[in-house]
């Protein structure tokens, strides 16, 4: 089983068109706060980022934000967090958030969020880590992505078993229970397709006729 001390929680840095994500943000920070889970997030105050800080904050729990300088500049850095660390920049930040952290979640957000989840699954198709990935897939949010993996695996980019790399859940502790239990499964990546065996076996009858 997993040990979750520290979760990198990516979302938002506005608050959506509907309130769901608010609120999803509010139990997720009031889980990881009750489950003495520290939270690793952006270090900002706007969005779903703020709402996740503060929720956690004010049901008890910790907080480390990672914050680049030029966004710190532009005043969206929290002030109230357990500890703030400054990067140098964008990429800085992101890895200093991955080695912080035990286990990652996806919540809804924009190019940033879903940047940071592509990062992190592709570093664990890679073998790079071993850590848990979940996704909080408040109202489907995360259904166009999910048909996207599919669809990856349908036309033969991505092995199917990879398709279970992360772990689904609505519910916050769901979630994580999920995440506990993950277990990375191993399975070659660069397969050749029949078409291609097919077509290698054709060229080299060709060339044998030639011959």
């Amino acid at each position: 089983m997993k040990i979750l001390n520290k979760i990198a929680v990516y979302c938002g840095s506005n608050f959506g068109s509907t309130p769901d994500y608010y609120e999803a943000a509010k139990l997720m920070g009031q889980t990881l706060a009750k489950q003495n889970i520290e939270l690793v997030y952006g270090g900002g105050n706007v969005g779903l980022m703020g709402t996740i800080a503060d929720s956690t904050l004010n049901n008890g729990g910790v907080v480390t934000g990672v914050i680049p300088t030029f966004l710190k500049k532009k005043e969206v850095a929290h002030k109230g967090l357990t500890k703030l660390i400054e990067t140098p920049d964008m990429a800085t930040r992101k890895y200093k958030m991955i080695e912080l952290a035990d286990g990652f979640i996806a919540m809804a957000g924009g190019i940033g969020t879903l940047e940071e989840l592509y990062e992190v699954l592709s570093l664990l198709q890679l073998r790079q880590h071993a850590k848990p990935i979940g996704i909080l897939n408040t109202n489907g949010f995360f259904d166009p992505f999910l048909s996207t993996l599919k669809k990856c695996t349908d036309e033969g980019f991505m092995p199917k078993e990879n398709l279970s790399l992360v772990c689904i859940a609505t519910d916050p502790d769901d979630l994580l229970e999920q995440m506990r239990h993950f277990e990375f499964i191993d399975v070659q990546k660069w397969v050749n397709p029949a078409w291609l065996d097919e077509a290698n076996t054709l060229n080299n009858n060709h060339l044998l006729y030639q011959k």
